[in-house]
């Protein structure tokens, strides 16, 4: 009995070492690293916006250059903490600015789920921008991305108030709410019938779009990630993890809120989602665009975004495709990503310095 006797000190051990971790993780607060430099910023900071406390990650190697904002997807689907994994060589040409909209990850504390709409979070990205505006860069304006979820917010905000944005980057554009999910589902049933895969094709059977519920959405959406139709690079989602598990930029007490506070944007925001015909509401906008298009990407699918490009007037528009990338590209393939916005983006972008494009992080 030796062994038994032996294996529970060696369980017992295990156990106190972990709740050892999850106790020191829970004292350290939410932080992120250096960078050195005497015009460096680097730090999370919590601003006032629409009058809620918001968190933003700002870093960037010198900060008279341009600002980036990122404006992430969802609707609550903050990844700040992954921030680094896809900006490093960006932080050397921009004061590069991520957040977490409100309601999301750090940014969901004390905010009254009755402000959750569109049009709040369009303007809180405004007042945002106007923001970062004034304090960077000394042009007025800045560069704006959105991905996703966040494509919506940015083109609306980039629509009502061009006058603050060099450029807007469009990444997994989403552009039409209804002919998305008619479009996905179509491909995730195409894939199932051409895997022979039954059990999916019995659970799609069940659920058509407009879905009644997130339930039925998650179901196709459980669907188009088995069959790689979002992330398509799946040798990334490790990396990723491992970013995640070592991060600093989030607490224990935001990581432990950050489920329901996901859902609760989910459900609050879904609904407008659907009423998104940016070909008809959106014919036009007065800044340079750029759409960042992964070529396997059926969560916000890519012939939609070839569509309206054709339609849409703008003082210039380009796709950057992905080829091997579905709708996570920043995660999926983060150097090329980051060549993008550095070789298409930032030589049009009005106060940029030519020595960025040398620095050595640059991918």
């Amino acid at each position: 009995m030796k062994w038994l006797k032996r294996l529970g000190i060696s369980v017992g051990l295990g156990l106190l070492l972990v709740v050892g971790l999850v106790a020191f993780r829970a004292a350290l607060p939410a932080s992120t690293p250096p960078i050195a430099g005497d015009g460096a910023v680097s730090g999370l900071e919590r601003v006032e916006i629409g009058g809620v406390e918001q968190t933003i990650l700002v870093r960037g190697r010198d900060v008279s250059r341009p600002v980036l904002l990122y404006v992430h997807g969802g609707p609550g689907g903050a990844h700040l903490p992954l921030a680094r994994m896809y900006s490093a060589a960006l932080e050397d040409a921009f004061v590069v600015v991520h957040w977490d909209q409100r309601g999301a990850g750090a940014s969901c504390d004390g905010v009254d789920r009755g402000t959750l709409s569109l049009d709040r979070i369009v303007t809180d990205a405004i007042e945002l921008s106007e923001h970062l505006a004034s304090r960077f860069g000394g042009d007025g304006k800045i560069v704006l991305l959105g991905h996703s979820w966040g494509s919506v917010v940015g083109v609306l905000a980039a629509q009502k108030r061009p006058d603050l944005f060099h450029a807007y980057i469009g990444l997994g554009q989403l552009v039409h709410g209804g002919r998305n999910e008619e479009l996905s589902y179509d491909w995730v049933v195409s894939e199932a019938t051409r895997r022979g895969d039954h059990e999916a094709l019995a659970e799609l059977r069940d659920i058509s779009p407009p879905y009644a519920d997130n339930a039925e959405l998650g179901v196709q959406r459980g669907w188009l990630n088995r069959y790689n139709g979002s992330f398509y690079t799946t040798d990334q989602i490790l990396p990723a993890l491992r970013e995640l598990l070592f991060a600093r930029e989030y607490s224990l007490g935001t990581w432990l809120s950050y489920p329901g506070c996901a859902v609760e944007s989910l459900e609050a925001l879904w609904v407008e989602v659907g009423d998104i015909d940016f070909p008809n509401q959106v014919p036009r906008l007065e800044v340079p665009v750029y759409f960042f298009t992964g070529r396997h990407d059926w969560n916000t699918p890519f012939p939609l975004v070839e569509e309206w490009a054709t339609t849409l007037e703008a003082p210039s528009i380009e796709i950057v495709w992905f080829e091997d990338a579905g709708h996570m590209i920043p995660i999926e393939a983060p150097k090329a990503f980051q060549r993008a916005v550095l070789d298409k983006v930032l030589p049009h972008t009005p106060g940029h310095r030519s020595d960025s494009a040398g620095a050595t992080s640059r991918p």
